[in-house]
């Protein structure tokens, strides 16, 4: 039997290959896939902005059922064939400082070069990432049931909903009645506003910038925000404090390449707030803030680059429970042949706009 999978050859060039299915052990499995959530980097490294050593198998937001799976696999994960799972991208030893303290996010032994969706085809079985019929899972895997009333292209949304509940609530300890900001409405931004009010936050605000976040700022406002405002148009600390009596105690910057959003975030933020920066500038940028605020109003700030080992877990819970429309969110669906485009796409390469949410299924396009 054989697998089929797509390898980064080159920055820009995707090609089909096939590759064995790996014999197994008692320790590992092998997943069929069925949807895979397209990051961010995906296209930063398909497009060479973003260099990673070459010829590998994309993929690290993978959503399928367990194929096959060895009887020790099967009692570390709690899982069985035919169970659906989520699969983190990192892997853990169990055994390392960090693991042995509940950190198997932050694995000593296993960092971004052995992620799942980044390791080369050279490294046998191969299969190390989502665009594929099937990914191998090996034995220091970290994966999560996927509730039953959870298609899987939904689910692929346990990725950036773990981000969101990591950042908008975790890390700031968001405490019930609190009035939160969330800078940027991208799809880990709008999966913070449904993650804050999910956490009992009495006020959320979402802020985008232009004519091309109208529709996702209504798509904020579906999940769970209070009030979006566009920064082009409207003061935001005007608008928040006009609708919520006052400014915010939570602050998630989640904006990709707006050097402005650095210092909107303090401005934003209420006395002894707590600000999140999640979001990226860009190596060259300068941000552009009034400092004497971190210290008039004794502000807390936090930068972030990854999710919790208890996010992906409780991000699925929050998407099985159906209290705000994830299967709604604007999304675009690639197959094989299709990837390619829908990478130019995000990327913003190909003149069109970008999806709110794009995922990899090896079954579309299929008769």
């Amino acid at each position: 039997m054989t697998a089929t999978a797509l390898v980064l050859t080159d920055y820009g060039r995707l090609e089909r290959r096939e590759f064995p299915e790996p014999a197994l052990g008692d320790d590992d499995a092998l997943l069929r896939v069925e949807a895979c959530g397209m990051c961010g980097s995906d296209h930063e490294v398909f497009t060479g902005r973003m260099r990673w050593p070459l010829g590998f198998v994309p993929g690290h937001e993978t959503v399928g059922v367990i194929e096959r799976i060895g009887p020790a696999a099967a009692r570390r994960w709690g899982v069985a064939e035919g169970d659906r799972v989520a699969v983190s991208n990192r892997r853990a030893c169990r055994t390392c400082a960090r693991c042995t303290a509940g950190d198997l996010a932050n694995c000593v032994r296993f960092g971004p070069m052995t992620s799942y969706g980044m390791v080369p085809t050279s490294v046998p079985p191969s299969l190390w990432g989502g665009y594929a019929t099937h990914h191998y899972l090996a034995p220091e895997s970290v994966v999560h049931r996927v509730p039953p009333s959870l298609d899987p292209v939904s689910a692929t949304l346990f990725n950036p909903l773990a981000g969101a509940v990591t950042w908008a609530v975790e890390v700031p300890a968001l405490r019930p009645g609190e009035v939160v900001a969330i800078l940027g409405p991208g799809i880990r931004g709008i999966c913070a506003a449904a993650a804050a009010k999910a956490a009992g936050a009495a006020f959320v605000l979402v802020t985008g910038a232009g004519e091309h976040d109208t529709e996702r700022l209504a798509t904020a406002r579906s999940m769970g925000a209070d009030l979006t405002v566009d920064v082009t148009r409207d003061d935001p600390v005007e608008a928040l404090r006009s609708a919520a009596g006052r400014l915010a105690d939570v602050v998630v910057d989640i904006t990709a390449h707006a050097p402005a959003a650095f210092g909107q975030a303090m401005e934003l933020a209420a006395l002894r707030a707590r600000v999140v920066y999640a979001g990226s500038r860009g190596d060259d940028a300068t941000a552009v803030c009034r400092p004497d605020l971190i210290t008039t109003r004794e502000l807390r700030l936090t930068g972030v680059r990854g999710v919790s080992t208890s996010a992906p877990a409780q991000a699925l819970r929050l998407l099985g429970e159906h209290r705000f429309p994830y299967e709604r969110i604007a999304r675009t669906v690639a197959g094989f042949d299709t990837v390619p485009d829908l990478l130019l796409t995000m990327s913003g390469d190909a003149g069109r706009r970008p999806p709110l949410h794009a995922v990899f299924s090896p079954l579309e396009g299929l008769s």
